[in-house]
């Protein structure tokens, strides 16, 4: 049932543009299937990029070992770079998707203004049952 039946009976069954806008944006959360798989291919690739830079370090620094040449120790410690590089978007990768999964928080988080709405008797009642609580306790 779409929270649109009751307009459907009215106006008719085609959807409009605001039910599209709505089915859209629904369809953005990370519970999807899209996301998530693009999440694990983002992951999994970034993975593999990092052993596959890790071999290559491996390799390069043992051919700068052998050589002595200074233009080989140059390239390793490019490749170094790289694959840290590709480790902090794994981590970002991480970040970017708890910000996805986070849900909006309803109203504030704290309250720095108290108002209390009622009589002047309702607010002494309430004050004697807080105090006889933090008596017993």
């Amino acid at each position: 049932m779409s929270t649109f039946d009751g307009l459907n009976k009215v106006f008719g069954d085609e959807p409009s543009e605001l039910q599209k806008a709505v089915e859209k944006s629904k369809s953005l959360r990370t519970d999807t299937p899209d996301i998530q798989q693009d999440y694990e291919t983002s992951r999994a690739q970034l993975h593999n990029l990092v052993m596959k830079g890790q071999e290559a370090v491996d390799g390069i620094l043992d051919v700068a070992r052998a050589s002595d040449h200074p233009r080989a120790y140059e390239v390793a410690a490019t490749t170094i770079k790289a694959v840290g590089d590709v480790t902090d978007k794994l981590i970002d990768l991480q970040a970017k998707m708890k910000e996805l999964d986070k849900e909006d928080k309803k109203g504030p988080s704290n309250v720095t203004n108290a108002l209390f709405v009622g009589s002047t008797s309702e607010l002494q009642k309430l004050l004697k049952q807080q105090n006889n609580i933090n008596n017993k306790d």
